[in-house]
């Protein structure tokens, strides 16, 4: 019982950890200029495209793409750059972090 409690509390501490790392990365990445989690600002908040994007096939890569190559029309009539200095690794995971927000 006691192991069982210590790995719930190491998992939990490893999680909320990768989440900051994400939201690290975004930031690092210039994303919070325009986003917000739960807020819209220049572009939508990321718990509305996370809740538009639910359960749809494809949704993550065609984000990873959009991050990367920027788009238009999704959101209204401000289109989102491209992001030359996002790889597709750092664009792949903000987008996982992006389509897990609550």
């Amino acid at each position: 019982m006691k192991r069982s409690l210590v790995l719930c509390g190491v998992l939990s501490v490893l999680a909320s950890s990768s989440a900051f790392a994400q939201a690290d990365l975004a930031k690092a990445k210039n994303c919070m200029a325009c986003h917000a989690i739960g807020t819209k600002l220049v572009g939508p908040a990321y718990k509305d495209v996370a809740a538009k994007y639910a359960g749809q096939k494809g949704a993550e890569d065609k984000l990873v793409a959009k991050v990367m190559k920027g788009g238009s029309g999704s959101w209204g009539p401000v289109p989102m750059p491209a992001n030359p200095q996002v790889s597709e690794a750092e664009a792949r995971s903000l987008v996982k972090w992006v389509l897990a927000t609550k």
